[in-house]
């Protein structure tokens, strides 16, 4: 992926806080886990991973929520709308991993790698030339 000629921008649903990000995502992925379908209320989670460095917030302050995974998930989301828009794994000062429904302009899923596509749901299809994994990647 090459770098963008301006920044990837996203936000919460009230605009309430809104991010840029300087470069292109090193990974993004399509996670089909219980704790992503929960997260996004919905039959997947998207993700962006993305460089620490090329990450900041442009406007409000999100809150955190941290849930016990290996280590800790410092999970950020608007308070006023409650909007979820990036994770951190604490410690891991490196990279961001921002949601994909909180990116203003769409994502390529075409470049998504399929994580944890032994719990999809039923009739949720996946290309054939996706990268899949049925468990978390090593």
């Amino acid at each position: 992926m090459s770098i963008r000629e301006k920044p990837l921008t996203g936000g919460c649903q009230c605009g309430a806080v809104r991010y840029e990000i300087a470069e292109d995502p090193f990974a993004i992925y399509v996670c089909h886990c219980r704790e992503c379908r929960k997260q996004s209320a919905s039959a997947f989670g998207i993700s962006l991973q993305v460089r620490r460095a090329g990450f900041r917030v442009t406007r409000g302050a999100p809150k955190t929520w941290s849930r016990a995974i290996d280590s800790t998930l410092d999970c950020r989301f608007c308070e006023d709308c409650g909007s979820r828009l990036w994770d951190e794994m604490a410690g891991d000062v490196s990279t961001v991993t921002v949601k994909g429904g909180s990116v203003d302009d769409p994502v390529d899923m075409r470049l998504a790698i399929h994580i944890w596509t032994a719990r999809r749901l039923p009739g949720v299809i996946i290309p054939e030339d996706a990268e899949q994994h049925a468990g978390e990647p090593e």
